[in-house]
């Protein structure tokens, strides 16, 4: 094996450029952020005030339907995108992460509500004291009878009308201690 040849560039110039592995992964990025603006409603695209041309691109990437089109004419776009520079979508970055933070928010908050309409359903009267207690001005025979009637559903495999409703009482309840 002959032995590689030696490395003549600087430390300094090391530094200063970004490996191609970098480079690539920040090719990536600027394509996942093309996607996700292409995803968005036009007023949301309005919000983050995107320069001209990209603004045109990412309308028109919505009208191709073509799989093979769109995706190069998302290429395009991504390519478009990295010659603006990165200050021009930190806005547009800095509200999708908002987006996405407030999405996490609303979907544990969603679980939480199924969780404790389960041990509502599971618990019984052990569960609904300690409810009743955070929300004392719950109305505690309307929510026995929803428990009631989604139990019955429940068994009875009926559809489940109650069970729904119970889901959107304990939302309710949130809603309003807030």
């Amino acid at each position: 094996m002959r032995p590689h040849p030696p490395h003549h560039a600087t430390p300094e110039a090391d530094d200063l450029a970004p490996s191609r592995s970098q480079r690539r992964r920040d090719a990536l990025a600027v394509l996942e952020l093309a996607e996700a603006l292409v995803a968005l409603p036009p007023a949301r695209l309005d919000a983050f005030g995107l320069p001209e041309d990209v603004r045109a691109e990412i309308d028109n990437v919505r009208r191709i339907t073509a799989h093979v089109a769109r995706k190069r004419q998302l290429a395009y776009l991504a390519k478009l995108m990295r010659r603006h520079g990165e200050e021009a979508f930190a806005e547009a970055r800095a509200g999708l992460s908002h987006d996405r933070d407030h999405q996490r928010r609303e979907t544990a908050t969603l679980h939480r509500f199924e969780a404790l309409r389960e041990r509502l359903l599971g618990e019984g009267d052990a569960a609904l004291t300690e409810l009743l207690a955070r929300h004392p001005h719950a109305d505690r025979q309307h929510l026995r009878a929803l428990i009631r009637q989604a139990r019955a559903e429940r068994e009875q495999n009926k559809p489940l009308h109650a069970y729904r409703e119970l889901f959107r009482a304990l939302r309710e309840l949130s809603s309003d201690a807030d």
